[in-house]
């Protein structure tokens, strides 16, 4: 293998329409740009607006991932402890622990997606590591009269085999417009995966509520959606419908990708966009994992942020179409190594950091 998961360690940033980011100042919250290129296209070159801190909640252990509920309330999952915590005018509760989570390595209780008809079902879906394979299960979120003002369901698992490893194992979901689940899995270390259209490991899979694959998906009877991913872990969507995932390289080349039904994105073959036929050139690279390791992806208006794990701070991507701009990095080894990053029903961005000393909520403020 080119190396491990790089997603805990460079070179910087390129985008290909663009060329070298600008940098920012340090002292009001931001940080440092860094090198990245884009795809060819239109030229992007405006620069992203900068997040301000506004608060910061402490008493996490390995947060992972961030869904808000209809009253505004949040409920993060913590992937080694296995426990969903609920955060609420700035207090951090229990609410349970969800069970069978194995956790090792990368893998645990990772991303959580909230039903798209929640306010009716009181759906959550969980993706975690069990004992043989990573899954995906829903579980009830009841209110009840406890100290968290919920009741933890048991939950049912909807699908599985989705293989595991010590690293790679993928983790985030996501409801896109369309009303089915999103998925990004990993390759677990299973080189021949990415390519296989028939394997789980490597892909971007799209599902109905109910786990089977989603009807209209490139492959009939398939859940893939697309394929040739080392380790998807961030999905959004842009304001005209668009897909875009943040993916793990190897020790070179972290990628945000805009994604296409049955697009092949090219791992193991290749990384980044080396314009080779029969793959889907990356529309950022950062050609040094150390300056990135990209988590988490939320987009906001035409911006696209994302959390660096081994760069430690929060990249912000101007997106204009189909085509990316010169990454800028703000809060550079201010907070440490950001997992995921969320939006908020009052328009901040919330923040997980993975320190593990311990860990916290970043929220940020966005200009209007």
């Amino acid at each position: 293998m080119l190396a491990g998961c790089t997603g805990d360690g460079g070179t910087a940033p390129t985008a290909g329409n663009t060329g070298t980011p600008s940098s920012s100042t340090p002292g009001s919250g931001t940080g440092t740009g860094g090198s990245a290129s884009a795809s060819p296209g239109g030229t992007v070159s405006s620069e992203p607006p900068a997040p301000v801190v506004r608060t910061r909640i402490d008493g996490l252990q390995l947060p992972w991932s961030t869904v808000f509920l209809p009253d505004g309330s949040a409920v993060i999952s913590e992937r080694d402890t296995a426990l969903l915590k609920s955060v609420e005018g700035g207090q951090i509760r229990t609410i349970g622990q969800v069970p069978d989570v194995v956790p090792g390595g990368e893998g645990g209780l990772m991303g959580l997606a909230l039903s798209p008809d929640f306010a009716a079902d009181r759906l959550l879906y969980v993706y975690f590591t069990a004992a043989d394979d990573n899954r995906i299960a829903r579980v009830r979120l009841d209110e009840a009269g406890t100290e968290t003002g919920f009741r933890l369901g048991a939950p049912e698992v909807i699908f599985s085999g989705i293989p595991k490893a010590s690293t790679h194992n993928g983790g985030r979901l996501r409801f896109g417009p369309d009303g089915f689940l999103y998925v990004g899995t990993g390759d677990s270390q299973r080189r021949e995966q990415p390519q296989d259209r028939n394997a789980l490991g490597g892909k971007i899979l799209r599902l109905t509520r109910d786990g089977e694959p989603a009807p209209g998906n490139p492959f009939p009877g398939n859940p893939v959606y697309s394929l040739g991913h080392r380790n998807v872990q961030g999905l959004a969507w842009d304001s005209d419908g668009r897909l875009w995932a943040s993916e793990f390289g190897p020790d070179v080349n972290d990628e945000l990708n805009l994604i296409q039904a049955g697009g092949n994105y090219g791992w193991p073959e290749v990384t980044g966009a080396p314009h080779r036929e029969g793959f889907i050139d990356a529309k950022v690279v950062w050609p040094s994992t150390a300056e990135s390791s990209p988590s988490g992806l939320e987009i906001v208006g035409t911006t696209a942020y994302l959390g660096a794990l081994r760069g430690q701070r929060i990249w912000a991507v101007p997106l204009r179409g189909e085509n990316a701009g010169a990454p800028v990095g703000y809060f550079t080894r201010q907070y440490g190594r950001i997992r995921s990053v969320s939006l908020a029903p009052n328009g901040e961005l919330w923040a997980l950091s993975n320190n593990q000393n311990p860990d916290f909520v970043l929220i940020l403020g966005l200009p209007k």
